[in-house]
């Protein structure tokens, strides 16, 4: 009988570990998704990132709209906030900090040039930065808020850039902490609803906390210059250029920690599965074709 129970409950540990992806698993499929993002052309980059740049201005409307209704209050004010990040994210469009990181544990195993990533992210980020401004003008011009929404709206926006620079680093990076949290875990849940609800969590905390991400920053920095309260440099360098820096650093950081230090030994310990040092550092290689990744890493 109690060999009996021990064997029932091994078999439940068993069924309960095959629906979660081990830490190795998780890694494997960050490798293999990373290659596919950092080979794509920059058309296809530029207008994915273009595409979350439209979506993140439904966060800015929809934050500045629930913050006025809710005459204030920053639990009601923050519950559609993530919605921009959801359609991103659920819809697979490029967002900097988002689809920008898992080629970072590509450039860590050095499976990719560090010009390559530096590319990718640049064509992303442009692309982010102009749908954002693109719908900051439809938010300004285009009278979709109200008087009162639009104060709200200014208010939002001077508050991030009244705050200090190294204040708006260190919330920004804790953001960037967050999204790369939720890039790893996306990998790691078997199911939309799953992914919904890990995404709208995580970015709920973005308000919340009081946190800062870049291209809703930026977004917001264009909506004032263009309402005629800040200039664009002073706006851009004193809130959107230190909340980039941040979500980066906090990005990379948690990408580093998490996927290089539990990297499959078959992986770390190959020196002929990396590029040379100047090859990594100078040259533009996006690292090997899809076929050859995905069989390298079933061996």
């Amino acid at each position: 009988m109690g060999q009996e129970l021990e064997t029932n409950r091994d078999l439940s540990e068993s069924s309960v570990l095959r629906d979660r992806f081990t830490s190795e698993e998780i890694f494997e499929r960050v490798i293999v998704d990373a290659d596919e993002e950092i080979s794509r052309s920059f058309r296809e980059l530029f207008f994915s990132g273009l595409a979350a740049g439209f979506a993140i201005t439904l966060t800015v409307l929809l934050y500045a709209s629930m913050t006025d209704a809710a005459g204030g209050i920053p639990i009601i004010g923050a519950l559609l906030y993530p919605i921009g990040f959801v359609y991103i994210i659920l819809g697979n469009y490029q967002l900097y900090t988002e689809n920008t990181l898992p080629p970072v544990a590509l450039v860590i195993e050095r499976m990719a040039s560090v010009p390559a990533m530096l590319g990718m992210w640049t064509v992303v980020l442009l692309g982010n930065l102009l749908g954002g401004a693109i719908g900051a003008a439809a938010l300004s011009y285009g009278g979709v808020f109200s008087p009162d929404v639009a104060q709200t709206a200014t208010e939002i926006g001077m508050a991030g850039i009244n705050t200090e620079w190294m204040a708006l680093f260190f919330k920004a990076a804790f953001a960037g902490l967050i999204v790369a949290g939720v890039v790893w875990l996306d990998f790691g849940v078997q199911n939309a609803t799953a992914r919904f609800l890990l995404v709208y969590m995580a970015f709920l905390a973005i308000p919340l906390g009081n946190l800062f991400h870049v291209v809703v920053a930026s977004t917001e920095v264009v909506y004032l210059v263009l309402e005629g309260q800040v200039g664009l440099v002073h706006g851009a360098y004193n809130f959107a250029f230190p909340v980039l820096l941040g979500n980066t650093f906090g990005g990379v950081l948690l990408v580093t920690i998490v996927n290089y230090f539990q990297t499959p030994t078959f992986i770390q310990e190959d020196p002929s599965r990396r590029l040379g040092f100047r090859e990594w550092l100078f040259t533009w290689n996006t690292g090997r074709e899809k076929e050859e990744l995905e069989q390298m890493l079933e061996d």
